[in-house]
């Protein structure tokens, strides 16, 4: 796999419905960060791409994203893994703009900046425009039960939306992965070292400042 494409709210990070608007609001699903953690052992790229209308819709400011950011890719390197890269959409959807998703355009940008062969990617999300995104661009794509998963089960039902993965929540979505793109068998990939305890940051410890 090139790189592994991972949407952030519901499959990182806990779904809330009155969205993510602080450091302090933000907390890993459960079993996330060992995930990441096997990914990085394996030797695959891992980028977020995200919609965070919340910027466009003026709810959150773009400083207060950018260091949640921050703090994420901080709290994952803590564990032992690491994220290449986070790109995300600050649009709100009546902007029409080509880089909120279900539009590929964060895919295309990363392919662009990191030489990505996308047909050799992987995208994990929790939502219908997550797998449409990574299906416009040729990226095996997973959809998983956390976050919106569930509703959004049946809404690709409704539309007749197939060739894609079910998996139970990102981890279960990067050992199918690793399994299905390198004959790698990711429970029994080698431990990193990392310097915070990896179930302190399951349970929700962050990474500080």
């Amino acid at each position: 796999m090139d790189a592994l494409f991972l949407d952030r709210d519901g499959v990182i990070n806990v779904n809330r419905s009155d969205h993510v608007k602080s450091w302090d609001q933000f907390a890993f699903v459960a079993g996330a960060l060992s995930a990441l953690r096997r990914l990085r052992a394996a030797g695959v790229p891992i980028v977020i791409v995200t919609n965070q209308a919340v910027i466009g819709r003026r709810m959150v400011e773009q400083e207060v994203v950018e260091d949640i950011h921050r703090r994420l890719r901080r709290a994952v390197e803590w564990a032992g893994g690491q994220v290449l890269d986070i790109l995300y959409c600050p649009h709100a959807p009546e902007e029409n703009c080509n880089c909120r998703k279900p539009q590929p355009g964060l895919l295309i940008e990363a392919a662009g900046r990191h030489g990505f062969d996308l047909s050799r990617c992987g995208l994990v999300g929790d939502a219908v425009t997550d797998i449409l995104a990574g299906q416009a661009v040729g990226c095996t794509t997973v959809m998983v039960r956390t976050g919106r998963g569930k509703d959004q089960f049946q809404v690709a039902a409704s539309m007749t939306l197939s060739d894609f993965h079910v998996s139970t929540d990102l981890s279960d979505a990067v050992d199918w992965l690793l399994v299905r793109h390198q004959g790698v068998d990711a429970t029994v990939a080698s431990p990193l070292p990392f310097t915070l305890g990896n179930e302190q940051v399951e349970a929700g410890v962050h990474a500080s400042n």
